[in-house]
C-alpha cells in the first residue's frame, strides 16, 4: 500500500484505497481484492450456482455512464429514457418509459374493460381493422356500455366520442339519423307557451 493506493490481487493492478471494502481482518484493514473483482467473483460464484440448479441467469451487460438497462425489453437507455424513482439505489425506475407504457396500458384494459391486449387485438381484426360505426378510420378505442360495462366494440376517436357526447342514448342517437335524412326534429306550438314534441 502506498500513495493512497494498494495492489489487488485480482486484477493485478494498483486501485485507489476507496475502490476496497474494509475487512477487520486483514492487517491492513481492507480487502485483498478491489470491488471490481469481488463483485465479479460473486456474480461468477453466482451464475455457477443457478447453473447447478437448473436456472439460467442473464449475461451481465456492460452499460455507459448515463444509462441504464431495461430488464423488461433488454436494451441499454439513456437515462432520460427512464421515470425517476426516489425509493431505487439509482433514483431510476425498474423499466424503462416505454415499457411502463406498454405495461400501463395493458393494465388499464384489464381495469376497466375486463380484456387482455390479444382480445381487444382480436375484436379490430374481427372489424377488419376499422372503426365499426363510420368504417374509414382506425378502430383504436375500446367502447363499452357505462351502464353495464359490456364492451361493444373499437372506435375511432370521433365516433368514440360522439357517442359519448350523445350520453349512450339510442333515442338521441336515432335523432341524429333523422335530421341528418333531412327530418327536422322540432317541437310545435299547439297553444300559447304549449308545445308538442314530435312522435
Amino acid at each position: 500500500m502506498s500513495n493512497g493506493t494498494k495492489w489487488c490481487r485480482g486484477c493485478a493492478r494498483d486501485v485507489p484505497l476507496s475502490g476496497f471494502a474494509a475487512d477487520r481482518n486483514r492487517g491492513d484493514g481492507l480487502q485483498a481484492r478491489c470491488r471490481e473483482c469481488v463483485a465479479a467473483y460473486g456474480a461468477q460464484h453466482y451464475r455457477r450456482r443457478q447453473a447447478a440448479l437448473g436456472k439460467t441467469v442473464k449475461e451481465r451487460v456492460d452499460v455507459p455512464p448515463g444509462h441504464k438497462l431495461c430488464r423488461q425489453c433488454g436494451e441499454v437507455k439513456p437515462h432520460s429514457d427512464w421515470h425517476r424513482n426516489a425509493t431505487a439505489s439509482d433514483g431510476l425506475s425498474t423499466r424503462c418509459k416505454a415499457c411502463r407504457a406498454v405495461q400501463g396500458r395493458a393494465g388499464h384494459l384489464k381495469r376497466a374493460y375486463g380484456m387482455t391486449e390479444a382480445q381487444r387485438d382480436a375484436m379490430i381484426a374481427a372489424q377488419g381493422g376499422l372503426c365499426c360505426i363510420c368504417l374509414k378510420r382506425p378502430a383504436v378505442h375500446v367502447d363499452h356500455c357505462h351502464q353495464t360495462g359490456k364492451v361493444r366494440g373499437v372506435l375511432c376517436f370521433n365516433c368514440n366520442t360522439a357517442i359519448g357526447k350523445l350520453g349512450d342514448d339510442p333515442d338521441a342517437a336515432r335523432r341524429v339519423v333523422s335530421y341528418l335524412e333531412g327530418h327536422a326534429w322540432k317541437p310545435t306550438i299547439t297553444a300559447q307557451g304549449v308545445y308538442r314534441q314530435p312522435s
